[in-house]
């Protein structure tokens, strides 16, 4: 009888400890399920770059307050830029924040969701300079763009071939305006307001943007829900002034507005 009661109690105990294990391996499982992982190249400052081995910029804290609304915990992550949508579809991450731009191509990988930001080519010109006030002003005159970059493409509608210089970086071109050197640069939109609202160089952008382009968070094609969720949380942050904010510090603008 002994034995008996013995061996039920080690069957009790044993379930229990079974039982235990199930709950946190479900308890684990919902946690897990809590974190919102967002992925970004990291070397698109301001938007996702390191800083002191942190991720740092415009998109991370989107992501983090869009995870806030959706009573996640954000959890942002780098992958290279040429395999992020690979790395989405191989459930890497929940999401892409990293500055994607919304393709009729990319359209056929992913869902994106509405737009969390308008970009495009600029102009811009010295603060001091009165005489360039719209892009129909630049014929003739010294343009400054990246090699290689669309932004050559939209120089040789405005000025003459021979006017057009080439540059390894936007800021080095844009350090050459103030100096004369340059009459104006075309870039992106937004390299040029950060580098503005830190006032390193004295520039101004001129006329309306030369091309438009709407970036999105993508996510996969099967997660209906988080797509909805995330258009939900990003709709709050927008109308409780949050995004307004976050665009202010990084950009001196509201970047959804342009």
């Amino acid at each position: 009888m002994k034995k008996k009661w013995i061996s039920t109690l080690f069957v009790i105990v044993s379930l229990l400890l079974l039982a235990g294990c199930g709950d946190s391996k479900e308890t684990e499982t919902k946690n897990s399920k809590k974190e919102f992982h967002y992925a970004m190249s990291g070397v698109y400052k301001p938007f996702n770059y390191k800083e002191n081995g942190k991720l740092s910029g415009f998109d991370v804290e989107i992501g983090q307050a869009l995870a806030k609304r959706m009573g996640m915990k954000a959890v942002p992550v780098t992958n290279p830029w040429e395999t992020i949508i690979q790395g989405l579809e191989a459930k890497k991450y929940d999401a892409i924040i990293g500055s994607m731009t919304i393709t009729e191509e990319r359209s056929k990988a992913v869902d994106f969701t509405d737009t969390y930001y308008r970009s495009g080519a600029q102009v811009f010109v010295a603060e001091d300079n009165s005489a360039i006030t719209s892009a129909e002003k630049l014929k003739g005159k010294k343009i400054g763009v990246v090699k290689s970059s669309i932004y050559s493409d939209h120089a040789q509608t405005l000025t003459d071939k021979d006017k057009i210089v080439e540059y390894d970086s936007d800021i080095t071109a844009l350090m050459d305006l103030p100096t004369g050197r340059l009459d104006a640069v075309i870039t992106d939109q937004m390299v040029g307001f950060r580098v503005m609202k830190e006032d390193a160089i004295k520039i101004k952008d001129i006329g309306e943007p030369l091309s438009q382009d709407d970036q999105a968070v993508a996510v996969r094609k099967e997660d209906k829900e988080l797509l909805e969720k995330i258009n939900a949380a990003l709709a709050e942050i927008i109308e409780d002034g949050t995004y307004e904010k976050i665009s202010e510090k990084w950009f001196g603008r509201n970047i959804l507005e342009e």
